[in-house]
């Protein structure tokens, strides 16, 4: 009974320090590989770089103590990171004090959501997500993960807009406007060290190796060079005039905000006071302050992509810097011969300090030790919003996380709970929110790394976990230099596993709708991009609705003798049918959405086989009846003996046996009409349904082809 409780007391037994050695070595190599790997996500999921080795430290440890997989690596992953910032984006502007705070509490949200599913052993319900679906969602959220990094590869920076493909779009312009040629030879240099070193030997840490590597350059040739310069050191009217208009449009935006949260509040108090006059006059007031912010918006993103654009050569250094519009240096004047960019956000300007940028951007700073506890803000309405992503995240982090460790129980021969590995998967999102942790899930490329390197039990995830608070502690100003198109080539690289073009093959050979299923879910991810949400969505509907339908229309096939002297479909296998004796089969549950199927295709028989005397149902696919199954069956029996045509049924199983005797049916169908078998059914009646018949040879004793 401990043991259920806390797993983690299993991993002791027979526990020496051969085995210790082995998770220590584990841990230590996971640990090299997450930390990168970490950073990159969190920054896919639009928060700071260091948010991802908060989400690295808790929730590791937790999953493995209280899970059932000895091996799975849990942490931050790309789905949820991305799942993460397209829940977030409509809420919040990226980075933000506000966006964290509500990646905190999808955090908790999505922890107890798995909590509460694995304690009622409800893990099945994972079984909505089917496989043709997170086959189409993963290889659409891979590319659009691969996309959205091009920005910083390319060392640009755009508005986000409605559709990914639009982004997309935005940032190809500003690529073509202006690339940022050290920022791209990084990144192209990470992308090339990860790729070399994983062929050559993917025992080597090549993500490590590559930040290692490409951190070094960043410090020695000075990567990042931003400066501080006063508005008036900027010799350009157009800029000047952009960053008034930028200014005033995102004060106004600020100021109109304040006014909508005011009128809010307003609207809510004259409903509840049933001051009809007040709502109406609130709600107009709403939708107009609503109309003027997006305005305000649409001219600070006008003038955000135009002060974006500009590019200005600097003259002088320090103090002294002064910037020029590219090409109009005046004379006599020497530029420093970089191409300088003012870094512009969602804030206004401080004219008196802007950042001008010389260079490449890097992580920067990152906050020195753990974070404090703290237990995530509630808000109703936030809450309301995130659920919906919550539960998907929920399901997929879980998908994801119990497929990994299914393929590795299938090579270490380890038992496996999936309800356990939810409360395990839960408690680590849950706890890890109060350490300012973003969803987590299980990871593939760093428990596969994990199972190489020789992990014996969840303790190597305890030392991967060490590892990070280490970090935390003593060595974050070892990551300053490292550059933001690194992280863009780890999150590139590590997605490239997740496209699995044969995953569509192997769907449409299995079942054509099952193709088609996976193929639409790709197309409606991308399409609704960043509203990840709705591409499931479709892809789930599309799955029920499938499912609903072969439901309401079960396969029903008229049998006849086949070659191998079984009795086959006799459409599939052009075999003739008999006309005095129709053995008909129904594949499925008999309920009250198909009753009325079997009802119309027994009728359509008799209509199409005037000589027919005898049908014999089997019953050996019908594995469930409920009581409108149970009443169209008796009605059914009941019109076709009156119509001259018995019914006996074979192969009844115990269920639907029990429900046959509940409600009395086994005695107005007539025991001598129920067989075990088929061939049983055949022997009783085939004689008897034959007298005074002209059939020469009947299908169902000999094979008889359609010519």
């Amino acid at each position: 009974m401990l043991t259920r409780i806390f797993p983690f007391l299993d991993w002791f037994r027979g526990y020496g320090a051969e085995k210790f050695k082995l998770d220590a070595v584990a841990g230590v190599t996971v640990a090299l590989v997450l930390i990168p790997q970490s950073m990159a996500y969190a920054q896919l999921a639009g928060l700071p770089p260091y948010y991802g080795l908060y989400a690295s430290f808790l929730p590791p440890m937790l999953a493995s103590l209280f899970g059932s997989s000895r091996q799975l690596a849990t942490g931050p992953v790309a789905v949820v990171s991305l799942m993460t910032a397209a829940s977030l984006e409509p809420l919040a502007t990226a980075g933000s004090e506000g966006y964290i705070a509500y990646a905190v509490l999808l955090a908790l949200l999505v922890g107890v959501f798995q909590l509460a599913l694995g304690v009622l052993r409800l893990g099945l319900v994972v079984n909505f997500l089917s496989h043709p679906v997170v086959n189409g969602f993963t290889n659409a959220a891979a590319l659009i993960i691969a996309s959205s990094q091009l920005s910083k590869m390319f060392g640009v920076t755009v508005d986000s807009a409605e559709h990914h493909y639009e982004t997309i779009i935005r940032v190809v312009q500003a690529a073509v406007h202006y690339t940022h040629w050290p920022t791209l030879a990084l990144g192209a240099l990470a992308f090339g060290v990860m790729f070399f070193l994983r062929r050559l030997n993917p025992r080597i840490p090549n993500v490590l190796v590559a930040v290692a590597l490409t951190t070094v350059i960043s410090w020695v040739v000075g990567f990042q060079h931003d400066a501080r310069v006063p508005l008036d050191a900027v010799r350009s009217p157009e800029a000047h005039q952009a960053v008034e208009t930028f200014n005033e449009a995102t004060v106004r935006i600020a100021d109109l905000s304040a006014r909508r949260a005011e009128l809010s509040l307003a609207l809510g108090q004259a409903r509840e006071a049933h001051d009809f006059d007040a709502a109406n006059d609130a709600e107009h007031d709403l939708l107009k302050t609503n109309h003027d912010i997006e305005l305000a918006r649409e001219v600070a993103h006008e003038q955000r992509e135009a002060l974006r654009a500009m590019l200005f050569a600097g003259v002088g250094e320090g103090d002294a810097l002064e910037l020029f519009p590219l090409g109009e240096v005046p004379a006599g004047a020497r530029d420093d011969g970089r191409t300088w960019r003012l870094k512009v956000g969602n804030k206004p300007l401080d004219v008196a300090g802007l950042t001008a940028m010389g260079g490449g951007a890097v992580v920067g700073s990152i906050p020195k030790g753990l974070p404090a506890l703290a237990v995530p803000k509630f808000d109703l309405g936030i809450v309301a919003h995130l659920l919906s992503y919550a539960a998907i995240i929920s399901l997929l982090g879980f998908m994801e996380a119990i497929s990994i460790a299914k393929a590795m129980a299938a090579k270490t021969g380890q038992r496996l709970d999936p309800n356990q590995e939810l409360i395990g998967q839960g408690l680590a999102n849950i706890l890890g929110a109060l350490t300012r942790s973003y969803p987590t899930s299980g990871s593939f490329s760093r428990s596969a790394v994990n199972l190489q390197a020789g992990a014996v039990t969840g303790l190597s995830s305890v030392f991967t976990s060490v590892m990070v608070v280490l970090v935390l502690l003593f060595f974050t100003p070892l990551l300053y230099h490292l550059p933001q198109s690194v992280l863009a080539a780890v999150i590139m690289m590590a997605v490239i596993g997740l496209i699995n073009a044969s995953g569509f093959i192997h769907a449409w050979k299995a079942q054509r709708y099952d193709g088609i299923i996976s193929v639409i879910s790709f197309v409606a991810t991308l399409a609704f991009a960043p509203h990840l949400d709705k591409g499931i969505m479709v892809g789930v509907v599309l799955s029920l609705g499938v499912f609903l339908y072969k439901s309401m229309r079960p396969r029903v096939s008229s049998l006849a003798m086949a070659e191998d002297a079984a009795l086959r479909c006799a459409k599939e296998y052009s075999l003739m049918e008999c006309a005095y004796v129709d053995v008909v089969r129904f594949d499925g549950p008999l309920f009250f959405a198909n009753a009325s199927f079997l009802e119309d295709q027994i009728t359509e028989r008799m209509a199409l086989k005037p000589d027919l005397r005898h049908i014999v149902l089997v019953a050996s696919g019908i594995n469930d009846m409920d009581a409108s199954g149970e009443e169209t069956l008796s009605l059914l029996i009941a019109r076709c003996r009156q119509g001259g045509v018995d019914v006996s049924l074979s192969g009844v199983n115990e269920a639907v046996m029990e429900v046959l005797r509940r409600t009395h049916l086994l005695e107005k169908i007539g025991q001598d009409h129920l067989f075990a078998s088929t061939e049983g059914a055949l022997r009783a009646v085939h004689q008897s349904a034959h007298v005074g018949a002209d059939e020469k040879r009947c299908p169902l004793t000999t094979v008889c082809y359609n010519i």
